[in-house]
């Protein structure tokens, strides 16, 4: 089965974050970029109003079983969907996210007053994120893996070592001097990995 690859951002909410990834994963590989509409810098779209819509924004593009990755804010999207939609996800990729838990028990720092200074026009409901409800990460079954950073103040790695013992089907891979932006800044070392989970059926 050739995977179909769904990459979905963080509240930088660009659809070229994750193209250094996607440019080094097999050609033949679907992959589909979204970009998250009224926030980062990415024009409003007046039927987006919050963390349900990007859901149903994904979903709707889902008319088989894809794989999804995602990075930081987008993992929680992943996430939702996993619970929602479970036949509907074949494998996910999680990279540097809450998953849906307390981050602040894990000492993460609070991101919004820099992304406030960065990204003026986002809109206001990105900064709800922070206070989104726990998710049951218990419950996702699909074979799971985990990438962090041990440099990244805004996702530690104690939450992705959290993740990998609650979520039943997870592995954690943990990369030196990885911070936030790890999809990004050093695709060279976390495509490989990406691509033997993915590659798996």
């Amino acid at each position: 089965m050739t995977p179909n690859v769904f990459f979905l951002p963080g509240s930088g909410a660009s659809p070229d974050f994750w193209r250094p990834v996607g440019e080094r994963l097999p050609a033949v590989w679907r992959k589909t970029y979204f970009g998250w509409p009224g926030i980062g810098h990415q024009p409003p779209d007046a039927a987006i109003k919050g963390f349900d819509d990007l859901i149903a924004m994904v979903v709707a593009k889902m008319d088989e079983p894809v794989d999804l990755v995602a990075q930081s804010m987008g993992g929680v999207i992943a996430a939702r969907i996993a619970l929602a939609h479970p036949g509907l996800v074949r494998r996910l990729v999680l990279t540097v996210t809450s998953g849906g838990v307390d981050m602040t028990s894990f000492g993460a720092i609070d991101w919004r007053t820099a992304y406030r200074a960065e990204y003026p026009e986002a809109a206001g409901w990105i900064y709800e994120f922070r206070n989104a409800a726990p998710l049951p990460v218990e419950r996702i079954a699909q074979p799971t893996l985990l990438l962090w950073g041990d440099a990244d103040p805004i996702s530690p790695t104690g939450v992705g070592r959290h993740l990998a013992k609650t979520m039943p089907n997870a592995t954690l891979h943990v990369l030196a001097g990885g911070g936030h932006d790890l999809a990004e800044k050093i695709p060279d070392q976390v495509a490989p990995l990406i691509e033997a989970h993915l590659a798996r059926n």
